[in-house]
């Protein structure tokens, strides 16, 4: 059975750094909610966390893994914490190029992207409704922008685009299974060659170890450029 728009729920996970939840669904799709993590944050809360005794094991990277596809790139490199840099350019007013650069672990996950919404154009709503697709999308659950605007505002974070792009790819990689040791650098990339990272890492079994670390990974503030 394949499951679609997972990324939201399991960068939830990776955020309130739960590694073991069973997801119960009626249909094959999560449900968009208000376009970002946070709703799912706030179930977990709800739910409360239960602390196991077994060392989490991390995905330590040990050498470059890189995906290219035109101007388009994603790289996975060897670093001590995982950090992301990762940059967008979108031909709108409010977006153009935006790049964002932090150390993340859970407690800047939930602060600076899991509370970032999905967005899209109003002018390519009905191509993309004509295809079967964003059937769920609304003005409640994404960030809808017109030509030249923005139709609802406000955004959560003056950079909320590159922050969405962020939150898509801690959930994209969560499916490698475990959380990541190294420092993801991203050009232009998406869910696709998010995953196609994914199974590269996979692939190549001398790019990565299995690690348990007795000491938290430390972190920074997150820089917007």
């Amino acid at each position: 059975m394949l499951i679609s728009t997972t990324e939201h729920v399991l960068s939830a996970f990776v955020g309130m750094g739960v590694d073991n939840a069973i997801v119960e669904l009626d249909n094959l799709e999560l449900p968009i909610l208000d376009g970002s993590a946070l709703p799912i944050v706030e179930m977990v809360q709800q739910a409360g966390l239960r602390k196991q005794k077994r060392l989490r094991q991390y995905l330590r990277v040990l050498k470059p893994v890189e995906v290219r596809e035109g101007v388009k790139f994603i790289g996975l490199y060897p670093a001590e914490n995982f950090s992301v840099c990762y940059s967008i350019n979108f031909p709108h007013p409010l977006i153009g190029e935006e790049s964002i650069c932090s150390i993340y672990r859970a407690a800047t996950m939930r602060a600076t992207s899991l509370p970032a919404r999905t967005f899209g154009f109003l002018h390519e709503a009905e191509a993309l409704r004509n295809m079967g697709l964003i059937r769920g999308a609304s003005e409640e659950n994404a960030i809808v922008l017109t030509r030249d605007g923005i139709r609802t505002g406000p955004l959560r974070f003056p950079d909320e685009f590159v922050r969405h792009k962020v939150l898509d790819l801690i959930g994209d990689l969560s499916l490698i299974g475990h959380q990541v040791l190294g420092r993801v650098q991203a050009v232009l990339a998406g869910h696709a060659m998010h995953t196609a990272l994914v199974r590269r890492l996979l692939r190549d079994t001398s790019s990565w170890e299995l690690a348990t670390l007795e000491e938290p990974v430390a972190m920074t503030e997150t820089v917007s450029v």
